[in-house]
């Protein structure tokens, strides 16, 4: 028996570490590297990084490196030499898109071309799943094991990368009845994921037959749309509206899954904001930050639905990836129920741009 932690939980380390501006070290058969955070480096961890000497490169997506026109030799990435006199404002204006178009000219940037990228590639994951602006400074190592014990810093092996792509075992925590307007035969559950992320929560309404198609929602968290009332999207008409057509029927789950801001979190969002704000469209503006149109994981919400014993649905959504991961994970999606709710003159773009980029049907 050990008590040392596992792979998951070694990773869900590194992400606080990341997040706190701690560096973590990477290290497999490729080698081993020195990985920061860009955006929670500080300037006397880089002052630090430069003395131990060695070739860092700062690992952008290459969605980001479109954006700075830096050559993404590695398709997916691109590793951009970091000037001899690199300071800590140039590594952040790389990251970061808020500048973009105020101080356009941040190169010619250098990207290093050839040799392995697995190690930078997993630096990205460990950021981006950190919900921290995907860029990371990798510095090769020659022994990382030895260096991540003489500094006291958290190692996680290069075998896990591949664990951190699939989705993480959920458990149920507890469940309690809970009254609501729109119905009091309400009921909260809870389901926890392994890797120490943020739980996830199902809303059932009455007491729905397992045995027949269940109305059912995959509604991701909206901070400023579910709480707030924003007029930027629709997802608080969509939220309210989808309980109350349960509420009407007497049954149905609405899945409440903690990936704000299509899985980016609510900071990132508001950088993808404040690119609206300068003409980008909502998927312009993930890509400026570096991100995919859609980073949310929807076999979240099928492996819930399984857990709470539903095989097949009548799906309120007005988006196609959420029925296709639903019936690639499972559960057999009867029928598509339209779920068309709270435009107004704020978000005409948006909701255009959601149908004309990502094949939502409005």
């Amino acid at each position: 028996m050990s008590l040392a932690p596992d792979l998951t939980e070694i990773a869900a380390r590194a992400r606080s570490d990341l997040r706190m501006g701690v560096p973590v070290v990477l290290s497999g058969r490729g080698g081993a590297a020195l990985i920061m955070a860009a955006e929670t480096l500080e300037a006397q961890r880089l002052a630090d990084l430069r003395a131990l000497g060695g070739t860092p490169v700062l690992a952008i997506t290459a969605r980001r490196a479109t954006t700075l026109k830096a050559r993404a030799y590695d398709d997916d990435l691109a590793r951009v030499i970091l000037p001899p006199d690199v300071s800590l404002g140039w590594i952040l204006s790389v990251a970061d898109p808020a500048d973009d178009l105020k101080s356009p000219m941040k190169g010619p940037l250098t990207s290093e071309r050839g040799g392995a990228v697995d190690l930078h590639r997993l630096a990205l994951s460990l950021v981006k799943s950190s919900r921290l602006l995907p860029a990371a400074l990798v510095l090769p190592l020659t022994e990382g094991v030895e260096f991540a014990r003489r500094h006291g810093l958290t190692l996680l092996d290069t075998a896990a990368a591949p664990q951190l792509e699939l989705t993480s075992p959920l458990h149920p925590v507890v469940s309690a009845r809970l009254p609501l307007a729109v119905s009091e035969a309400g009921r909260l559950h809870i389901f926890r994921p392994e890797d120490g992320g943020e739980e996830h929560y199902a809303i059932e309404i009455g007491q729905p037959d397992r045995a027949v198609p269940v109305l059912a929602r995959l509604h991701s968290a909206c901070f400023t749309g579910d709480l707030m009332g924003s007029l930027k999207c629709d997802c608080g008409p969509q939220l309210r509206g989808a309980l109350a057509q349960m509420g009407a029927e007497g049954a149905g789950v609405l899945l409440y899954l903690n990936q704000e801001g299509r899985g980016i979190g609510l900071a990132n969002k508001m950088r993808a904001y404040s690119l609206q704000d300068q003409g980008f469209d909502t998927v312009e503006a993930n890509h400026r930050l570096g991100f995919e149109d859609d980073e949310r994981d929807f076999r979240i919400g099928a492996r819930i639905l399984s857990l709470m014993g539903f095989s097949s649905v009548r799906l309120l959504t007005n988006n196609p990836a959420k029925i296709a991961m639903m019936e690639q994970n499972g559960i057999n999606v009867i029928e598509r129920v339209p779920l068309k709710l709270g435009e107004n003159t704020h978000n005409l773009h948006y909701l255009a741009t959601k149908a004309a980029k990502s094949g939502h049907m409005l």
